[in-house]
């Protein structure tokens, strides 16, 4: 059977799936159609602005239109922030102070975080130089929250808990925002003072409810990751209770000027239209993804989520147990991008990881993993993480064209 013949028969077994993916895409696309009629967007609010930015209405629209999506009473929604770690690192220096301490949930978050938070060692500028201390609860044996455990591990001082959706570099389940009710129903109830913090990044409208939904008091995400829609440039998003964001916009600017401030010359055209396009660029990811779970598990590899399993994230992961067809994957999905297609990526020292990692990126932005992507720590049991795509059919066509370069 040619690979090409493979695909087309695991595309017929997603047809279901993607039948899916598609109610909730014009679920959200309905969502987020009636905030910008709600909010009244019009050519004025793509204008850009110069200076402290005082009355950026397209700004603040934008960031109003956030916190309703999310259905919280505040957000912020800023070109300035250059990278979901940022975002993160941004939302738990507002929250925490010397003294405090951090519980994450669902066992040590992504890599990304451990130089924040401190878990490497003495780093200029941590959360653990502040004084803020760490504790972790290993996720349940289904790979969800030990709600038990959770509430057993607070502390007189944990003023935050801290929950990753996505799977990160973990070899489990994503979580549904539903499936984080529980922890926060208890939390609140045992300590109303701690915050509840997810980490949203790679999970906003793959479902049609979010964390906020069931009670967290902040989510916060990457614009060139889901919510930009493969459109926004840069910058990231953080939405929650007033109180929480209030504490978290001081850092962003400056005590006592907060959200007032804050201009982008270029213009928020490409926001605006980003976040239009998020439900239809996030469906297009997930149904590459689908299909990727298939064509591997029909190989014989080892795949998570299961192509018809419920899906909190975009990511695919996929087990190659050695390095070489890893590599080779990777740089199959490399040679089918629209850009870069001529590089051959190799593992390299990459800041803010302790293994070396082989990225696929040949986006249109850099490092924009809502585009199509592929990136590995090279360490056993060797797995890939893909995620993103534009369209479909470019999923399609570079999923045929990775395979072809594993055989």
């Amino acid at each position: 059977m040619t690979i090409a013949e493979r695909i087309a028969r695991a595309e017929a077994a997603c047809a279901p799936v993607f039948e899916g993916i598609d109610r909730r895409e014009l679920h959200n696309t309905k969502r987020v159609l009636e905030l910008f009629q709600r909010h009244r967007v019009a050519a004025r609010h793509f204008a850009g602005s110069e200076g402290y930015g005082y009355g950026d209405i397209g700004r603040d629209t934008l960031e109003a239109i956030v916190a309703d999506l999310f259905q919280t009473e505040s957000a912020i929604f800023r070109p300035q922030i250059a990278s979901g770690t940022h975002a993160l690192s941004l939302g738990l220096f507002g929250l925490l102070q010397p003294g405090d301490h951090l519980l994450s949930a669902c066992g040590d978050p992504y890599d990304t975080l451990a130089d924040v938070i401190g878990l490497n060692g003495p780093v200029p500028g941590s959360l653990a130089e502040m004084g803020v201390t760490y504790g972790m609860v290993p996720p349940g044996g289904d790979g969800g929250i030990d709600v038990e455990a959770v509430l057993a591990a607070l502390q007189p001082d944990t003023r935050a808990v801290l929950v990753q959706r996505s799977r990160g570099y973990a070899w489990r389940n994503s979580l549904l925002p539903r499936d984080m009710a529980a922890l926060f129903d208890a939390v609140k109830q045992a300590r109303p003072d701690v915050y509840l913090f997810v980490d949203n990044c790679y999970g906003a409208f793959t479902t049609e409810d979010e964390p906020t939904f069931y009670g967290a008091d902040v989510v916060v995400g990457s614009l060139i990751k889901n919510l930009g829609g493969g459109m926004a440039p840069t910058g990231g998003y953080l939405a929650g209770t007033k109180a929480a964001i209030e504490r978290i916009a001081a850092r962003l600017t400056a005590p006592g000027i907060g959200l007032e401030v804050g201009s982008y010359a270029p213009g928020y055209r490409l926001f605006y239209q980003g976040l239009f396009m998020a439900p239809h660029t996030v469906a297009q990811a997930l149904k590459s993804a689908v299909l990727a779970a298939r064509v591997f598990a029909d190989l014989g590899y080892e795949t998570t989520p299961a192509f018809d399993a419920p899906r909190a994230d975009v990511i695919q992961a996929i087990r190659f147990g050695a390095s070489e067809p890893l590599i080779a994957f990777c740089r199959g999905i490399q040679a089918a991008s629209p850009v870069d297609s001529f590089a051959a990526p190799e593992p390299w020292d990459m800041p803010g990881y302790t293994d070396q990692v082989i990225m696929a990126a040949g986006t249109f932005v850099p490092g924009a993993s809502i585009e199509l992507s592929c990136d590995a720590p090279i360490r056993p049991p060797y797995t890939a993480y893909l995620q993103g795509a534009l369209t479909y059919a470019h999923g399609k066509a570079a999923l045929e064209a990775a395979l072809g370069a594993i055989v």
